[in-house]
């Protein structure tokens, strides 16, 4: 038995162009090629497609993943390896949980308080959000999510891992000048933006339009706003007053 291509990006929330990467780039070819090119894949094929997707769920580049796959003989035996790093990070997620939850008490009690406080930096507090789901949740916007995902790809793992500082570092900043009583068009958040926006812009020009849409998306985005939302409420509400200010008075 198999399945085409559309069903297998269905089954799994991979989207079909990634797919056909996966099969350009050796990592995954189908069983078989249909008619009109129409890829069918396996039950061998969704088997590696998942370890694909639990080692790009944890944090490992495209060619990485390549070797560890070329190199495994047994399934059981690896996926009893890919169970083992599961365990590993669900444990270091449940510390940075903890972390983030601490950060929620601290800024309640300095906003009860009246004092102003400096939020803790956890460092590495969502290294779980690989590049791979940054990706899909802009699937909205697909040209910039090619580009996001080739710079992805071509990563390797210690510079995936300075990026997700710097994303967690942009994120924490956004919060202690929202927790100051900064409003979103003030000059130290529009600077932040600004950071931001020259980060988007070296992967590809991005419009006013275009950059507003991905303000708004961090609130309508569930894993987006999720993520912003951990730091502290409002925050990504805050960031997208901040991006539609700075696309208002510097894009137009």
């Amino acid at each position: 038995m198999d399945w085409p291509i559309a069903e297998v990006a269905r089954m799994s929330g991979v989207t079909a162009r990634t797919l056909r990467h996966y099969d350009e780039t050796g990592l995954l070819p189908p069983a078989r090629v249909g008619v009109g090119g129409r890829r069918h894949y396996g039950e061998r094929q969704l088997l590696r497609l998942q370890q694909i997707l639990v080692l790009r769920a944890l944090g490992v580049g495209l060619p990485e993943i390549g070797r560890i796959l070329s190199e495994q003989v047994d399934e059981v035996d690896a996926l009893r390896s890919h169970h083992q790093r599961l365990l590993a990070e669900r444990d270091r997620l449940d510390a940075l949980a903890g972390t983030v939850s601490r950060t929620i008490a601290e800024l309640e009690r300095s906003r009860k308080d009246g004092n102003p406080m400096t939020i803790n930096r956890p460092e590495n507090l969502f290294e779980g959000v690989t590049p791979a789901q940054y990706e899909e949740n802009m699937r909205d916007f697909p040209e910039l999510a090619e580009a996001v995902g080739r710079r992805a790809d071509a990563m390797s793992q210690a510079d995936a891992d300075a990026a997700h500082r710097e994303r967690t570092a942009q994120m924490i900043r956004l919060a202690e000048l929202m927790a100051a009583g900064h409003p979103a068009d003030a000059d130290p958040v529009q600077s932040e933006v600004d950071a931001q926006y020259r980060a988007l812009t070296g992967l590809r020009a991005v419009s006013a339009e275009e950059y507003r849409a991905i303000g708004r998306s961090l609130v309508d985005n569930q894993t987006w706003r999720a993520a912003y939302e951990a730091i502290v409420p409002g925050l990504a509400a805050y960031q997208r007053d901040a991006i539609e200010a700075y696309a208002t008075t510097r894009l137009n």
